[in-house]
């Protein structure tokens, strides 16, 4: 009997979507409703910059060490239990996010709710990367992230008809939703028809084998830009406009909300231009050199209004659009057998380097003040990854059947 083909939009790929617009929605909140939750806690302009700097920073902290911990089970135990047990500790902790009280309980608060968010996007894409021909994983995987990243409009939104902690109850709500969504879904073919002898789930395999350390460092280089473009230069868009003396006032939700709404287009268009490339390293190629001249275009608006501002950073999510087919690298990169660590891990390391960019950010800052420190940090980040594409392989047409040993 002839196989059946597989469609792009099978139950899979179309919960896998849902589920990220979800995961997108309680990543984002905090960075859409900073101010007004900060403000709301009793801080003043000074410190809404510098704790709510913090908050990211340890959600982020949270996200990097939850894909480990993710990575490994969804190696070991499957796909599916990893989604469910992530989707039940990120609504949690979006509920408590709704009662938090200080800036302590805030941290400490999002750390938990990134630790569970960091389970999502990794287990969905590799689920969907195993389900899927690889003549489709590549449209597949982009309409997963499409969808998905309009979960940070959806959230803008949101923050715009209710009060931040009912933001934080309805993004808890949704993620509940989820877990009944999962319940048509099936386990990965390739998962289940592995070896029981292989093992399984190793993270420390990355760091034994030469050839596979560089192929996992290269994966994380990659996706740095666009934690440095959304963690930085949208998420402070409001101090920024302050210093380039912007016309009008700036809310950082609205350039969340602007970007995002880029990025879902961008990672659908990087998607199907990889296919018609046949290549996933010439479609970001394109897409650093677009993130090149939008990240330029930020730095030169000096004197523009308010408006301008917010096309720019709907221009600069266009161009770091370029996230599934990062994460699609990244699955496609690894055996069956750590395929999950990697792709959970990697795009969560990424989240995770937000730190370390806002370090040497904040470290150039009294040297260079707060404009060239952007420039700078920007032209670094970028050297690196850009550097890291040139050296990755090419893995359009791998074929995934297959065990690290």
């Amino acid at each position: 009997m002839e196989k059946k083909p597989v469609s792009v939009f099978n139950i899979a790929v179309i919960v896998a979507a849902l589920g990220y617009f979800v995961d997108i929605y309680d990543l984002l909140l905090f960075s859409i409703i900073r101010v007004p939750s900060l403000r709301d806690l009793g801080l003043d302009d000074s410190r809404i910059a510098s704790d709510g700097l913090l908050i990211i920073n340890i959600q982020m902290i949270g996200l990097m060490l939850g894909g480990i911990v993710w990575g490994i089970l969804g190696d070991i135990k499957g796909r599916l239990k990893v989604l469910y047990a992530s989707i039940i500790l990120y609504s949690l902790g979006n509920i408590a996010n709704g009662f938090v009280q200080t800036v302590e309980q805030y941290a400490i608060i999002r750390f938990i709710t990134g630790f569970g968010l960091a389970g999502e996007l990794g287990a969905g894409i590799t689920l969907v990367s195993e389900l899927l021909p690889k003549n489709k994983r590549g449209i597949g995987t982009s309409l997963v992230a499409g969808i998905g990243l309009m979960g940070a409009v959806f959230a803008f939104f949101i923050k715009e008809n209710f009060h931040w902690r009912t933001c934080y109850f309805i993004g808890g709500g949704l993620g509940l939703m989820l877990l009944f969504l999962r319940v048509g879904v099936l386990e990965s073919k390739l998962f289940e028809l592995m070896d029981k002898k292989v093992k399984k789930g190793n993270f420390f395999m990355f760091f034994t084998n030469k050839d596979r350390l560089k192929r996992y460092l290269l994966c994380i280089l990659i996706g740095l830009p666009t934690w440095y473009v959304i963690g930085i230069l949208v998420s402070f868009s409001k101090e920024f406009a302050e210093h380039l003396k912007i016309v009008g006032a700036i809310d950082p939700g609205r350039s969340v909300m602007f970007a995002y709404l880029g990025i879902s287009i961008g990672d659908i268009a990087s998607g199907l231009i990889s296919q018609w490339f046949k290549s996933r390293k010439k479609a970001l190629h394109l897409f650093f050199g677009f993130s090149a001249i939008t990240i330029s275009l930020y730095f030169m608006l000096n004197g523009a209004t308010a408006s301008q501002m917010y096309a720019v950073c709907g221009l600069l999510g266009f161009s770091t659009g370029f996230w599934a087919i990062f994460v699609t690298i990244a699955a496609e990169q690894f055996g069956t057998n750590i395929r999950a660590t990697a792709a959970t891990t990697v795009p969560n390391m990424v989240r995770g380097s937000l730190a370390l960019i806002s370090l040497l950010f904040t470290g150039l800052m009294p040297y260079m003040g707060y404009l060239k420190s952007g420039m700078v940090t920007g032209a670094v980040v970028m050297l690196i990854a850009w550097t890291a594409v040139f050296l990755s392989q090419e893995t359009f047409h791998k074929d995934l059947n297959f065990v690290e040993e």
